[in-house]
């Protein structure tokens, strides 16, 4: 039995394998089509009769090897390319969801996820039900209807850093014969793999840790093959049904294990063509040879910075789950034993205003609406990224209105922490 690589391995060498005499460096395809020498060849892959290319939008050669070294990093079977994070969730909800569906999500989660479900695929005739993920499991279990195609979270929650009990919510979604969809951008594969916690769908923005270098905007939904859609069929009608716009062809009967994300690529893909260039998925792939190397060194600064803060008198309260005391230090025990990721939220003593004036005197750390980069930044989410959300929602969402949201970079950790010191004292 051939051993299984490590993490760290993929990384670098997943994805793609050149044969003799081929670019050792994967080669970005930057072509929209591809040639055939017969109608009946090209014919047989419009039919899903044969697996090939014919054209980007669907399928392209670069994209489906970075997709390949992320699905193999995250132990699932396949996974597909998006044009953004903000794509790749409404994609893997879109595919299961049609008006009249429900979701249940926790309310901790990142803004524009948030807005996505409550406001936008609102108006598509899909509901949200938002739950404190914290709750007892009874409690998260009593919001889901019989419509209810979904339930979904975030590994690491953005930007309250709340750790999700993931195997909770897998034992909740699979007692009510709905998958588990789980955002893994902050941990990313290396301090994270939800599917071996019972995840089924696994999403990313691969703008933040995977790129790494705030290089390429990009996201990813990584299937892990476990869902049994059959056994739910009533449920789940476009994968367990015959699929018009393809002759009658049913996902999970042609594609097996690989349904939920074959359904993604030539159904959705193909109508709503959120895609990815190649150029991007290039880029992608850089920061992905680095990935392992960035996580720990994010990681161990994070940790330095946020026990600064914690001893600081100016600072009123943090959160990060690598200090002992703070509410998901044990959560982040058993799902991120080797770290959590570089995000840190803390509140000032003064609130709102003596936080604007702290990040306007910050020199290394830059004000970018980014996060999860190589280089410092820093945020206050309240007024840029969730402004549209009154201080009631904010709240409910983990996101205090005093909440700086302090991303650590891979610079030296006390040239951080002697920025922050300045700004402080400023």
């Amino acid at each position: 039995m051939e051993k299984k690589q490590s993490r760290e391995t993929l990384c670098v060498q997943a994805g793609w394998n050149p044969k003799t005499g081929e670019p050792r460096v994967l080669p970005i395809y930057q072509s929209t089509t591809f040639k055939y020498d017969t109608s009946e060849q090209m014919g047989r892959l419009f039919d899903l009769e044969e697996s090939g290319y014919f054209y980007t939008r669907l399928q392209n050669p670069t994209n489906d090897a970075v997709a390949d070294k992320i699905a193999q990093l995250e132990g699932g079977v396949g996974a597909m390319l998006t044009s953004s994070g903000q794509a790749a969730s409404f994609f893997s909800f879109f595919n299961l969801c049609s008006a009249g569906d429900h979701i249940v999500s926790s309310s901790t989660i990142y803004g524009g996820t948030f807005n996505l479900l409550a406001v936008t695929m609102k108006k598509m005739g899909i509901d949200c039900t938002f739950v404190d993920q914290d709750a007892p499991a009874e409690e998260i279990a009593a919001a889901i209807q019989p419509n209810t195609k979904v339930l979904f979270g975030e590994t690491i929650g953005n930007p309250s850093i709340s750790v999700l009990d993931i195997e909770k919510f897998a034992k909740i979604a699979h007692s009510n014969g709905i998958p588990l969809i789980v955002d893994n951008t902050f941990a990313t594969p290396i301090n994270c793999r939800p599917i071996e916690w019972g995840a089924d769908i696994v999403i990313h923005s691969t703008t933040k840790y995977i790129d790494g270098h705030a290089s390429t905007v990009g996201g990813v939904i990584v299937d892990s093959g476990k869902f049994d859609w059959d056994a739910h069929a009533d449920k789940f009608p476009g994968l367990t049904e015959p699929d018009p716009s393809y002759h009658g062809l049913t996902y999970s009967k042609a594609f097996g294990e690989k349904a939920f994300i074959t359904k993604a690529t030539v159904q959705l893909m193909r109508d709503l063509g959120a895609i990815q260039s190649p150029q991007n998925a290039f880029i992608i792939n850089l920061g992905l040879e680095s990935l392992h190397l960035r996580m720990e060194r994010h990681c161990s600064n994070a940790q330095k910075v946020a026990e600064y803060l914690a001893k600081n008198e100016k600072v009123a309260w943090v959160h990060y789950c690598g200090l002992k005391g703070d509410k998901y230090y044990d959560l982040a025990q058993k799902y991120l034993p080797n770290g959590s990721c570089g995000v840190i939220s803390f509140g000032l003593k003064g609130g709102r205003e003596v936080a604007i004036r702290f990040m306007d005197n910050l020199q290394l750390a830059a004000i970018v609406t980014h996060v999860a980069d190589a280089r410092t930044s820093v945020l206050h989410p309240a007024s840029h990224t969730h402004r549209q959300l009154t201080d009631e929602q904010l709240i409910a969402a983990g996101v205090a209105p005093d909440l700086i949201r302090f991303s650590v970079g891979i610079e030296n950790a006390n040239d951080i922490i002697d920025d922050i010191e300045q700004a402080l004292n400023a």
